[in-house]
């Protein structure tokens, strides 16, 4: 029990240090291809200093673990890519929370690949959730915040399938590890999003004060110390719960982006977040074993 606590705190705390990411990017105010791609490349150099000294104790990875992490690389920097779009067109805190609709995804998906049954709440909660993205998105709210919120769901969403898959082959692939993945994973996100920025949106490679001040904390904050302690938490608890874990992250950046950003969504667009919370949260909720006496089937007395 003490140590399930342990690796459950070490999961939240994850999700609080990446919970300052979209405000970081916010902060930057560059282009989302050139935000993406420098809290990645910033991020390699201490991430490949602790995947070497985990590889001391550890041995070198497998063949099999490098390829899951690559094939996670490349999830990743979609799932930056779009989110980093979403947030230009929706706000920091309403894509994130579009972001993080992946609890749905991955609890699904673990079950048909893990065989991680996951609660029947979930598919009554579904509506509910759709609800709240339908509320997020503007189209009945002439007050809605962002300068796009309609284009700005359809990247969330797509980023919430990214960063199920992500999750999952993370889980399922890089065993115990912590740095090493996580190190394959930024270096592949690097390339990619590179690769991808000029038909992106353009990613301008020329470092500019203090753009990447903020860029360079994105990247030792969320990118390294965030994901290093999720990634840890990973393989040692159930892929629902991880993502039920990782709502903490969407909370706390509305209240964030609101604080410091002045984002000021319209009521619609923060009933829609408040639905979402809720309807993740019933549907993540196990359900009750059914008790004793109910397991019993009862005697007749005529």
């Amino acid at each position: 029990m003490r140590a399930h606590r342990r690796i459950v705190l070490v999961a939240i705390t994850g999700a609080l240090v990446i919970s300052i990411s979209a405000p970081l990017v916010r902060l930057a105010e560059v282009a989302p291809a050139t935000s993406a791609f420098f809290r990645c490349l910033y991020a390699i150099p201490p991430l490949l200093l602790l995947a070497w000294l985990e590889g001391r104790t550890r041995g070198p990875m497998t063949w099999r673990e490098r390829g899951a992490a690559w094939a996670a690389g490349v999830l990743f920097g979609l799932d930056l890519l779009f989110w980093h779009h979403a947030i230009a067109y929706v706000g920091g805190g309403l894509a994130t929370v579009l972001g993080n609709l992946q609890v749905f995804i991955v609890a699904f998906a673990a079950w048909a690949l893990l065989s991680e049954r996951p609660p029947a709440r979930l598919m009554a909660a579904t509506p509910v959730v759709f609800l709240g993205v339908v509320l997020i998105s503007g189209l009945f709210d002439h007050a809605a915040y962002g300068s796009d919120p309609a284009l700005g769901v359809i990247f969330g969403l797509i980023t919430s399938f990214c960063y199920a898959a992500f999750l999952l082959i993370m889980k399922k692939g890089s065993g115990t590890r912590t740095a090493a993945p996580l190190a394959h994973v930024t270096v592949a996100a690097t390339l990619l999003v590179g690769l991808l920025g000029p038909v992106s949106g353009g990613a301008v490679f020329a470092p500019s004060w203090p753009a990447h001040g903020w860029l360079l904390l994105l990247a030792l904050g969320p990118q390294v110390a965030g994901w290093a302690l999720i990634s840890w938490s990973l393989p040692r608890q159930p892929a629902a719960l991880t993502a039920l874990l990782l709502l903490i992250q969407p909370m706390t950046t509305v209240v964030i982006s609101a604080l410091v950003l002045g984002e000021r969504p319209s009521p619609l667009q923060l009933t829609g977040c408040a639905v979402i919370v809720l309807g993740v949260l019933y549907g993540s909720r196990p359900q009750r074993a059914p008790t004793q006496e109910a397991q019993v089937p009862k005697t007749s007395t005529v």
